[in-house]
C-alpha cells in the first residue's frame, strides 16, 4: 500500500526562520517535534488552527506552505466553477 504524501514547504519556511523542530514544537504548545516532523515529511497536515499559527511564527501565507497541492488542485476546482456557472446561465 503506497503512503500518502502531502508535499510541503514547511520546512523550507523553518530553515529561513532559523527555527528547529523542537521550536516550532515549543511555540505550538506541543510537548514534542513528532507532529512536526509528520507535517515537514508530508506524512499529516496541519489543523487551520496550526496553519494560522504557523504562518504568524513564518511571516507566511497558508497557501505558500502547501503551493504545490494548491497547484494541482486549482484547475479541477477552477473547471468545476466554471461547469456550475455554464449550467446556472440562463
Amino acid at each position: 500500500m503506497e503512503t500518502i504524501r502531502f508535499p510541503n514547504r514547511l520546512k523550507k519556511h523553518r530553515d529561513i526562520q532559523g527555527y528547529t523542530q523542537k521550536q516550532i514544537a515549543f511555540m505550538l504548545g506541543f510537548k514534542n517535534a513528532a507532529r512536526i516532523g509528520q507535517w515537514e515529511k508530508g506524512l499529516a497536515l496541519p489543523s487551520i488552527i496550526n496553519l494560522l499559527k504557523l504562518s504568524v511564527i513564518y511571516s507566511a501565507f497558508i497557501n505558500d506552505f502547501y503551493i504545490d497541492l494548491l497547484q494541482e488542485y486549482k484547475p479541477h476546482i477552477i473547471q468545476k466553477k466554471e461547469t456550475l456557472s455554464a449550467e446556472t446561465k440562463p
